[in-house]
């Protein structure tokens, strides 16, 4: 049985919808979407349940910085069972089409 990964394009994923963001600390600091969760890749089973929580009856949405460790995330999450789909080519692509990055600071940022 073949598993199709739920991915959607950046600038596809609704306004104020629950993110989540996978990369390292130093990555999150650098920038990213402001009122994103921020797990880290190998902090996700453990932390399953702040996920589901942020996420709440909304579908999920995973981010990394192009798409590929949110790819693996994401597919975890929905064998899961939780409504979630992937941000294709991650904070790249998120930056591309125009959405706004914060840096730990709260300052705007460009990647």
């Amino acid at each position: 049985m073949s598993f199709a990964l739920p991915t959607v394009t950046a600038d596809a994923v609704p306004e104020g919808a629950p993110l989540l963001d996978v990369r390292e600390p130093d990555e999150w600091a650098a920038g990213h979407v402001e009122g994103a969760l921020h797990i880290p890749i190998g902090q996700v089973v453990e932390r399953v349940g702040e996920i589901t929580e942020h996420a709440g009856d909304e579908r999920l949405y995973v981010v990394c910085k192009v798409g590929g460790r949110s790819a693996q995330v994401t597919a975890y999450l929905a064998q899961h069972g939780i409504d979630v789909a992937n941000v294709h080519g991650g904070l790249h692509a998120w930056e591309d089409s125009g959405r706004a990055l914060v840096s730990e600071a709260g300052e705007p940022f460009v990647l």
